[in-house]
C-alpha cells in the first residue's frame, strides 16, 4: 500500500511572514542608526573631522575611551544601542572610533600583553615624547 504523508505547517504563508519580519527588522535598523547619530552627536564625534563619515556601515562600532572613568560612564548605553561596543585604550587622549572588523583582524590571534603593547601607538593610543616624560618626573627637592 502507497500511504501519502500529509505535513502541515503551521505558518499559513511562510513567505509573507518573512517578508514582513524583513520590513520590520528594516524599520528597527533604521532606527537604531539615529541613536547611533545621536549618541555620538552628545558625545560630539560628529563634528571632529578625524571621525569617519561611513561608521553606519560597519556591522559593529568599536568606540576606544581614553580611561575607565568615561568606559563606566557609556557603558550603559552598550546595552541600549545595538552595534556598539567599548574599550579602554589607557594611550589614547580622546574617545576615537573603528570598525569592530578591524579590530578582530588586527588583534584576534595576540596576548593581552602583544595587545597591550600594540595600543601604545594603534585604536586611538598615542605615543608619549620625551617632554612628556620629563612633565611627569617627580622633582627632587633637597
Amino acid at each position: 500500500m502507497n500511504y501519502k504523508i500529509i505535513t502541515m505547517s503551521a505558518v499559513e504563508n511562510e513567505a509573507l511572514l518573512r517578508k514582513g519580519l524583513a520590513a520590520i527588522d528594516e524599520k528597527i535598523n533604521k532606527l537604531n542608526d539615529e541613536k547611533i547619530k545621536l549618541f555620538f552627536d552628545a558625545l560630539g564625534l560628529n563634528k571632529r573631522k578625524d571621525i569617519p563619515k561611513d561608521y553606519l556601515q560597519w556591522e559593529t562600532i568599536l568606540i576606544v575611551v581614553p580611561n575607565r572613568q568615561i568606559s563606566h560612564e557609556l557603558k550603559s548605553y552598550k546595552y541600549s544601542i545595538s552595534r556598539i561596543t567599548f574599550i579602554t585604550n589607557i594611550y589614547a587622549k580622546e574617545i576615537h572610533i573603528f570598525d569592530f572588523n578591524d579590530w578582530k583582524k588586527a588583534f584576534g590571534n595576540k596576548t593581552h600583553l602583544q595587545v597591550k603593547n600594540a595600543l601604545k601607538d594603534s585604536f586611538g593610543g598615542v605615543q608619549k615624547i620625551q617632554e612628556e616624560y620629563i612633565k611627569t618626573l617627580p622633582k627632587i627637592t633637597k
